[in-house]
């Protein structure tokens, strides 16, 4: 433990700088764009910013998108709650009571109350991350190939029993990202694997432009199909109301903590904000004493989306760091760039890369406290950038996309691949398909072939090494439940309904 907080301390060093700060300020500014405008999101957002950062010190590159981070993930509340859209998937539960309370001319008491909940999730989250990143780091040194695959398989089951989406059409995301990991060169035999006779594709499909087409692109085909209108309240924070709002925040403390706790386990277990924000969202309403209140503007219907949005958010940097499995999209996006920078995610980035990883913790405490301050004092701003036709902002987001395209390594081959993407991206949501499991099962593929092939290697082709001590047999076996759980649920729902028709 104190040996922890010695390494925060040496964090806030490396984090405290004026460069830094700037960094954060600029990072956070960026992001409450980007979540404010429909159609970015953090991942595209994050994505289009990593070309940037080539030239960058690690520290500074991730301490720059993880704040671009945190502020999108402020910026698709204001939209919210002020237009009824949700500028990130995991603002979308935000709607449900935010904009009800905003047309009731509570705007200010409604922002104030979701950034308050928000800022006590994304706290929770860093102090989580913070006291739990070097003991799973520690364990996870122990790790050889089985146990690894063990974890990645942890990973992709989590989706399918937590994500929130139907099983198949998430069994269908992972597969077809694990196909599109596979393009390229075999890392093991050395042969070229469905590149059907393509030079472009023998360096595989570049995943900074598949994460540009499938949330960018895809999403602004969604939006225009949709004829987005911008129509919402205009605000202005007024600080009276903001301090009464936080001041009377221990009221709902109880639904704080769960909403919070909810969003931590859904951050570490690779569920994300959207599912969690969801989730909180549902239990509050199922155990509030007045859920007739709910949807008509309820404080408790912002705070506990909100407070597991963020504490989600922050806590899946976790897996990503200690282990190299990311716990959401954006994690996944962040993760691709550590290995573009040259930084192996897993346990051994905490021994080999110190200052890196603790200056990044380090970074969150004060990231989110500068999110927060930037946030309420950009509501006007943002709100009067909302009242500009779609029919310009549309095209000058496609622009960004395809000029971030094309810079990955100055191919046109790339800005076509990323419209393709895009394409895929619309269909999947037209489709109703989640996204977020394809990005990251072409983020683990090559790592988890390379874990299973090498476990096969060792065991002589026998599966039964992934339960030859305890620490890969217990996550082997949890991955497994996951995965059946949906099929669980559906017997145990399907004998209950049997059990009433019979009484």
């Amino acid at each position: 433990m104190m040996s922890d907080f010695a390494s925060l301390l040496s964090g806030f060093q490396t984090a405290l700088t004026a460069y830094h700060i700037a960094l954060m300020v600029g990072g956070v500014l960026l992001g409450i764009l980007v979540g404010v405008l429909p159609g970015l999101g953090a991942p595209n957002g994050v994505s289009l910013l990593l070309p940037l950062t080539f030239s960058m010190e690690p520290v500074s590159a991730i301490i720059l998108l993880s704040s671009m981070y945190w502020g999108a993930l402020f910026g698709g509340s204001t939209t919210s709650i002020l237009f009824n859209i949700p500028g990130e998937p995991s603002s979308v539960a935000t709607t449900f009571d935010g904009y009800p309370m905003a047309k009731k001319g509570r705007a200010t008491e409604a922002l104030s109350t979701a950034f308050a909940a928000a800022g006590f999730g994304a706290l929770v989250g860093v102090i989580l991350v913070t006291l739990l990143a070097n003991s799973i780091a520690g364990i996870a040194l122990r790790f050889s190939s089985p146990e690894y695959f063990a974890v990645y398989l942890l990973a992709f089951c989590s989706f399918i029993g937590m994500g929130g989406g139907h099983p198949l059409k998430t069994t269908a995301a992972l597969v077809i990202g694990l196909s599109l990991a596979a393009v390229g060169m075999d890392t093991v035999s050395g042969e070229m694997r469905l590149t059907f006779g393509t030079d472009q594709l023998v360096r595989g499909v570049p995943f900074l432009i598949a994460v540009i087409g499938l949330f960018g692109i895809g999403e602004i085909l969604i939006t225009v199909e949709q004829g987005l209108k911008f129509d919402g309240i205009a605000a202005k924070v007024d600080l009276a109301t903001v301090f009464r709002t936080i001041a009377g925040m221990p009221r709902h403390w109880l639904a704080l903590l769960r909403s919070t706790f909810i969003g931590c386990w859904m951050g570490i277990t690779p569920g994300g904000p959207t599912a969690a924000s969801f989730m909180s969202y549902g239990v509050a309403r199922r155990f509030s004493r007045h859920p007739e209140r709910f949807s008509t503007g309820e404080p408790e219907g912002i705070v506990s989306p909100e407070a597991a949005d963020h504490s989600a958010g922050v806590s899946a940097l976790l897996p990503m760091l200690a282990l190299g499995v990311p716990g959401s999209a954006t994690a996944a996006v962040m993760m691709g760039g550590l290995m573009i920078w040259g930084l192996q995610p897993g346990p051994m980035l905490f021994i080999e890369q110190h200052d890196f990883v603790w200056g990044l913790i380090a970074s969150m405490y004060l990231a989110n406290i500068v999110a927060v301050v930037l946030v309420l004092a950009t509501v006007p701003l943002f709100s009067a950038i909302l009242r500009i036709p779609f029919s310009i902002i549309g095209p000058l987001i496609v622009v960004v996309c395809l000029t971030g395209a094309y810079t990955v390594s100055n191919s046109m081959f790339d800005v076509v691949l990323a419209l393709v993407f895009g394409v895929i991206g619309y269909v999947f949501k037209k489709l109703d398909y989640p996204i977020a499991p394809l990005v990251l099962a072409m983020v683990l593929g090559d790592k988890s072939e390379d874990a299973f092939r090498q476990s096969m290697i060792l065991s002589d082709g026998s599966l039964g090494i992934f339960w030859s001590n305890g620490i890969a047999g217990t996550l082997t076996t949890l991955a497994l439940l996951l995965a059946l759980w949906p099929l669980f649920a559906r017997l145990g729902s399907r004998l209950r309904g049997n059990g009433r028709v019979t009484a």
